[in-house]
């Protein structure tokens, strides 16, 4: 039998699919990595309190968080406003299947990635033009 996801599990399951850190899920949603881990551990349920930040952080909908309705991903937006990509997101695709990376090893990494991507727009703006 399946049973039902609740919003504490909608949460977390969206956390860790992102490979988002706790302390820097909890510095996104303003609240203290003590309080993100008494809401893991069930210790607290204050996290409802924030559950619009919550859901702008994960990059999902107060409806999926509360009822599990609806698009559990935001579609992105051109813009850079709400719903945009946030860096966060980008970087949990970048490093799916990277987990056994350091995050300074994940942060070079990132940072190589945008130099090359950099290098890369320049050669095209160049071959544009010529």
């Amino acid at each position: 039998m399946v049973r039902a996801l609740d919003t504490y599990t909608r949460i977390f399951e969206l956390l860790d699919e992102l490979k988002m850190e706790q302390q820097a899920f909890a510095s996104a949603v303003g609240v203290s990595d003590d309080t993100a881990s008494d809401w893991r551990r069930q210790r607290s349920k204050s996290y409802t309190k924030y559950i619009p930040k919550i859901a702008e952080v994960l990059n999902t909908t107060t409806e999926y968080l509360l009822t599990g309705e609806g698009p559990k991903i935001k579609a992105p937006t051109s813009e850079s406003g709400e719903g945009a990509l946030k860096e966060d997101h980008i970087k949990a695709a970048f490093f799916e299947g990277a987990e056994d990376l350091s995050k300074a090893e994940m942060d070079m990494l990132w940072d190589d990635a945008r130099d090359y991507m950099r290098y890369k727009l320049e050669q095209r703006r160049k071959q544009k033009h010529e």
